[in-house]
């Protein structure tokens, strides 16, 4: 980066929401820094990902999380962007070497939305009805609740998911409610899920911001704009998936955050994509661990218990 100009280049996919948190990070640069407030100071960059480009195939069938990526990495080494703005939850639990994500913005609300006008929430769908999504993690705990019910891919923008459901393609969908609240569209929500229906993804609802860990400017420009408590949180759940290994192949949700006395809160979940299995938890520091195995029953209506245990000492 040009220290001379003062400016920073932020790399960023194009699509709507991607465009929202660009233009988020550029105001708090601009409030934490007068000459990135100027006119010219700061510039946004829009980089076209293969996963914004293949919309007719599941993510775990073309690549996983990384094409999203990828194209935004080629572009930070090349020194063709400073920093690099992303949604959390689609950053591989790898980074490209020489680069760094030091950097995690205050975090939204992470729980899904759930959007249909055929009822309020899962449990009300009509049997057989079609639920749009390409998350294996939802399409687990959906048919968990219902069986009946049928996940078809779903992919696109939110804009274009929401068209989607308007002309009938899908009965319902989910969407993070992170998204629509950074776009001012949360009203499009028929209800918020809370963790006890769907637990959210992995890092859902947090921005991070990675440059090159050689560029002294930019690690001291986005250093001013950590959340301590997002970050924490994040590398908590991070560290969670990377020792599952998980991938868009394999449903897994975690949600860590930052109690009042200090103390870090986990709960995990892995599944089987088909929802027959579901095993829900926390870790043992915490001196116990709840482990949900869901068996699919022959009536939605009576679903099977959780088990809960305490860990012995």
């Amino acid at each position: 980066m040009s220290a001379e100009r003062g400016l920073v280049r932020i790399g960023t996919r194009g699509s709507p929401l991607a465009l929202a948190q660009a233009h988020e990070t550029k105001r708090r640069l601009g409030e934490a820094f007068p000459e990135l407030a100027e006119d010219g100071a700061v510039e946004i960059v829009t980089i076209m990902t293969k996963g914004d480009a293949i919309l007719d195939k599941a993510l775990s069938e073309i690549g996983g999380k990384g094409l999203f990526t990828k194209e935004l990495d080629v572009s930070l080494l090349n020194k063709e962007v400073d920093i690099c703005v992303h949604s959390m939850k689609d950053v591989p639990t790898w980074l490209v070497p020489g680069t760094v994500l030091p950097c995690n913005l205050p975090r939204e609300d992470t729980r899904d939305a759930f959007i249909s006008e055929k009822a309020t929430n899962i449990a009300g769908l009509p049997d057989g009805s079609l639920v749009g999504s390409a998350s294996l993690r939802r399409q687990a705990q959906i048919l968990a609740i219902n069986p009946t019910l049928k996940v078809v891919n779903f992919r696109g923008n939110v804009q274009t998911r929401l068209r989607k459901l308007n002309e009938g393609v899908v009965d319902a969908t989910l969407l993070a409610l992170a998204g629509l609240n950074r776009m001012d569209m949360s009203h499009v929500a028929t209800s918020v899920l809370e963790y006890e229906e769907i637990l959210p993804a992995v890092a859902q609802g947090a921005i991070g911001i990675q440059c090159r860990e050689d560029d002294d400017m930019s690690l001291k420009y986005i250093a001013a704009l950590t959340c301590a408590q997002t970050k924490t949180a994040v590398d908590c759940e991070r560290a969670f998936l990377s020792t599952l290994d998980g991938n868009c192949r394999t449903p897994i949700a975690g949600q860590a955050r930052v109690l009042p006395d200090g103390q870090l809160f986990f709960e995990g979940l892995i599944a089987t994509p088909d929802g027959t299995k579901l095993y829900r938890f926390v870790p043992p520091f915490l001196r116990h661990a709840i482990a949900i195995s869901s068996i699919r029953s022959k009536s939605k209506k009576t679903p099977t218990r959780p088990r809960v245990f305490e860990k012995k000492k």
